[in-house]
């Protein structure tokens, strides 16, 4: 059985009844947006974020969802997807997930007015229910990818990142929304409790290790669907050109920079610098932080009792930074 099938079993039924709420949260009077609406829809990923809603629900709560718990895992999918579709038009990227983008299909101007409404459809679903502190979660999050972009492109131009600086923008610019998931579940069953704080850490963790893995995938041989050395022709600073760019001397330093600020479009220079990340730490040192973040995760679930719904996040922790892609 394959990882995630394995994950999303003990959530299964509410995976399921989760998916006809979530396409009725679309719906529209406008028939443009349903046709929209529904090709999203029927191209959808993983599911890993609700799902990290009704693990957490049900791991904190022995085994309890209700209907607060849906339109949270509802909410944060309707953001997610806004924000998606609208990174596909600023990055003027014309597939997702192996589709067409909207953007690719319906041009920019009806793509950034689905993420909108996307956007709007999401903030009713809670005002609607008085889901204030849910609405809270989520506006937090939408509130820190928007500054942990900001700031990834601010860094880049200058290329002065330094290693905790890098960190603030994984942890807005990825980790924010799981561990807005993970809050959500704790929130939607046991409002008002610690849990949400404890949950919130616990799915940040997640996020950095993902982030990180990412990051790997830049310097890898496997086959992942993007060729190796993309981070570096954008330049993105990803952690192990920082650790490499703080602990080489001064000549080094000044080629790497030189290598991606001016010549990153060189495809033998860019492999150059990648060869060079390998050979001083770079990548050792990211997997060593990445499974850092894990071993806090995991430590952190100890504290509820074994459960299908625990062994399932323990499951999707690791998953996170053995996938192939």
């Amino acid at each position: 059985m394959k990882v995630i099938a394995q994950i999303k079993l003990p959530v299964e039924k509410e995976m399921e009844l989760f998916e006809k709420k979530f396409f009725e949260s679309m719906s529209s009077k406008v028939a443009l947006l349903n046709r929209i609406t529904h090709y999203i829809v029927n191209r959808k990923g993983k599911q890993m974020r609700p799902m990290f809603v009704f693990l957490v629900a049900k791991m904190v709560s022995g085994g309890n969802v209700n209907e607060r718990t849906y339109r949270g895992a509802s909410v944060i999918e309707l953001i997610h997807t806004a924000t998606l579709v609208h990174d596909d038009v600023v990055d003027d990227s014309n597939r997702r997930r192996g589709f067409f983008s909207i953007n690719a299909l319906w041009k920019n101007k009806i793509a950034v007015l689905v993420g909108d409404y996307l956007l709007s459809k999401g903030l009713l679903l809670s005002i609607d229910n008085n889901d204030f502190d849910l609405l809270k979660i989520i506006s937090v999050a939408v509130r820190e990818m928007s500054e942990g972009e900001l700031l990834q492109i601010e860094k880049a131009r200058r290329l002065d990142i330094t290693e905790a600086v890098y960190y603030d923008i994984i942890r807005q610019k990825t980790a924010t929304l799981i561990a807005a998931c993970c809050s959500l579940g704790a929130a939607s069953v046991k409002p008002e409790s610690n849990e949400i704080a404890k949950m919130r850490r616990f799915g940040e963790l997640i996020g950095m290790a993902f982030q990180i893995k990412d990051d790997l995938f830049d310097y890898g041989e496997e086959q992942i669907g993007k060729p190796t050395g993309i981070d570096i022709k954008e330049q993105k600073m990803t952690l192990p050109l920082i650790y490499t760019l703080n602990n080489c001397d001064p000549k080094e330093k000044k080629w790497i920079i030189n290598s991606v600020k001016n010549h990153n479009k060189d495809k033998s220079r860019v492999r150059e610098v990648i060869t060079f990340v390998k050979n001083n730490g770079g990548l050792d040192y990211a997997v060593g932080r990445m499974k850092e973040f894990q071993k806090e995760a995991l430590s952190m679930l100890q504290d509820y009792p074994q459960s299908p719904y625990r062994d399932s996040l323990e499951l999707m922790v690791n998953y996170v930074i053995e996938r192939k892609k």
